[in-house]
């Protein structure tokens, strides 16, 4: 999939750029992601974020984010199909307020779901107020995070040492 959601009433896919998080708290009010929230919900499977902290006037140092002891995660995420270019599939991490541990980092987080929740998260029929209830900053287990390269502030770069700590 495509990151960064381009709504299937687009005239132009250059849209999903600025669409690579949906705000969880708002998914009802915008149009680009009312339809999605409804019917079109995923798993996006991670094994950790990054995020920038602002450290002096204009340095932003990236971190690591990851769930303490886990391998792979899941954000919550919508998708989304449009017919131009000859069709494209794309998706959007939804975003919450960030937890005590990301908190010291940036302000919002992506929403992770536990396991348990999986199957009402993609249930079509579930009802929205029980899916907007699982979009809370994340709890369930210790998370860990730390400093990395400043690679990773280079799309083109796309490389497993990137979650590296940095020393």
């Amino acid at each position: 999939m495509h990151w960064g959601l381009i709504p299937h009433w687009a005239k132009d896919r250059k849209i999903g750029y600025r669409m690579i998080n949906a705000v969880g708290e708002t998914l009802t009010d915008k149009p680009s992601y009312r339809t999605p929230f409804k019917k079109r919900r995923c798993l996006i499977p991670a094994s950790g974020f990054y995020e920038w902290k602002v450290v002096g006037e204009k340095v932003k140092q990236p971190y690591y984010i990851r769930i303490s002891g886990r391998e792979v995660f899941s954000f919550a995420g919508l998708w989304e199909h449009w017919e131009g270019d000859g069709g494209i599939y794309s998706c959007t991490i939804i975003t919450t307020e960030a937890n005590d541990t990301a908190r010291s980092i940036h302000n919002r987080m992506p929403a992770i779901l536990d396991p348990k929740d999986y199957d009402l998260w993609l249930n079509p029929s579930a009802p929205q107020d029980a899916l907007q209830s699982l979009l809370v900053p994340y709890t369930a287990h210790p998370m860990e995070t730390y400093p990395v390269s400043n690679a990773v502030n280079t799309p083109k770069n796309d490389d497993p040492r990137l979650t590296e700590p940095l020393h």
